[in-house]
């Protein structure tokens, strides 16, 4: 009997956890740890091209790591725009779009400069969209669209009797984008660390117990055939 075929999730979203302690565990520094998990997202993008996957959403660099060792900063910003110096011939040869989410401006001048081209070069790929969560926090996401909204009803833009979810998303980094279908989160943490708090809503969750740079496209796949198990019935029956 031939199996059935595969529920595809059009947006995949990833918090790559577990770089630190893959490194540590291995007795290196924590910068090592984070230069083998940009190879995982080599090896994942490529995983998502191959299953017909549209977007994926990586969750790259958080507001809350700028409270981290400023040598630990200045190793992930440097590995950030190294990244994105190399990226440009690959992804136009794949046919990918790079986007980003979260307070870029923070990020050093060489890394938003890097970044501002890429997108632009890659603007017209069709492929596979990669947006990278960069100084991303879904709470400063929530309540910054809230300003927005405030600011527009204040001004008589909106009226307040028309506020709808709707409306509000609209104002969100990732109103482009379809909201996430599939979650996988490495190093076996539960818990979702000011990552897309209002676009997760209905997404399936995967958790893997291997540190993010032990995942593999063999992994990959075996999250999206979890998923295609699922009954998702948003709410209903």
């Amino acid at each position: 009997m031939s199996q059935a075929p595969l529920s595809i999730p059009r947006h995949v979203a990833i918090i790559m956890d577990g770089n630190g302690r893959w490194a540590e565990a291995r007795g290196l520094p924590r910068k090592a740890g984070h230069r083998a998990g940009a190879e995982t997202v080599r090896e994942v993008v490529d995983a998502a091209l191959e299953i017909g996957v549209d977007f994926i959403t990586l969750y790259a660099f958080s507001s809350e790591n700028w409270k981290r060792p400023q040598k630990e900063i200045d190793a992930l910003m440097k590995l950030l725009e190294r990244f994105l110096k190399t990226k440009g011939k690959e992804f136009m040869k794949k046919n990918i779009r790079l986007r980003s989410i979260g307070q870029t401006e923070r990020l050093p001048e060489s890394c938003r400069a890097r970044l501002a081209s890429l997108e632009k070069e890659t603007s017209e790929n069709k492929a596979l969209t990669v947006i990278l969560a960069l100084s991303y926090g879904s709470r400063e996401e929530i309540a910054e669209a809230s300003l927005r909204l405030a600011q527009k009803i204040s001004t008589g833009e909106i009226s307040p009797d028309h506020l709808t979810t709707e409306l509000f998303a609209q104002q969100l980094d990732t109103a482009p984008f379809p909201d996430p279908d599939l979650l996988i989160r490495t190093s076996g943490e539960f818990r979702l660390s000011n990552f897309l708090l209002w676009q997760l809503s209905y997404a399936e969750f995967f958790i893997s117990e291997k540190n993010w740079p032990d995942f593999n496209k063999s992994d990959f796949h075996e999250a999206v055939v979890d998923y295609s198990r699922r009954n998702r019935r948003f709410g209903g029956l």
